[in-house]
């Protein structure tokens, strides 16, 4: 899958990215998602996001996905998730919808904080992390974006999106979740 500007953001961000296709497939995620999860990425793309939720956590999810189809966007969804080993973890849902140039959905792009790791010091990286995405963003858009093709364009406005977003996320109060 052809990586834009915009997706290189994503590549080692401290934040677990995963975008899925508008029935749940998993179609790219970033390193960060992959070694929280304990699997190879390979083993990841073309799975269901059921696959990364033990099976109590399966309602959760299918509420947060049919959210996101009705609405365009979930934010603090507590979903349990599921590593390779079994192992499982309280995390904390955000997603955005992705739409093609006709608007029609492509799916989703989804970050998932991981709630035993919030603490002052995790939320001051992500806010870091989120000023220096946007600010990147908004470097593209000013020098790039009229030059891109219309499947870049699309990746450029829906990460924007998820940034806005992101941006806007209380994440001090994630530390009340868990």
């Amino acid at each position: 899958m052809l990586q834009t500007e915009a997706r290189k953001i994503l590549k080692d961000a401290p934040i677990m990215w995963r975008r899925i296709n508008s029935i749940g497939i998993i179609l790219d995620c970033n390193s960060t998602y992959a070694n929280k999860m304990r699997y190879a990425k390979s083993e990841i793309l073309g799975k269901s996001v059921f696959e990364h939720v033990p099976k109590e956590s399966w309602e959760s999810m299918n509420d947060s996905l049919k959210t996101w189809f009705e609405t365009g966007n979930v934010s603090d969804r507590k979903i349990t998730f599921k590593k390779q080993d079994g192992n499982t973890f309280p995390g904390s849902l955000h997603a955005t919808s992705l739409y093609d140039e006709k608007k029609n959905l492509l799916g989703s792009n989804t970050v998932i904080f991981d709630l035993t790791e919030i603490n002052d010091e995790k939320i001051e990286e992500f806010e870091k992390f989120f000023s220096e995405a946007k600010n990147k963003l908004d470097e593209i858009k000013n020098n790039e974006y009229k030059k891109l093709d219309e499947n870049s364009k699309s990746e450029y406005d829906g990460l924007k999106k998820m940034f806005d977003m992101l941006l806007t996320t209380d994440l001090k109060g994630l530390k009340n979740i868990k």
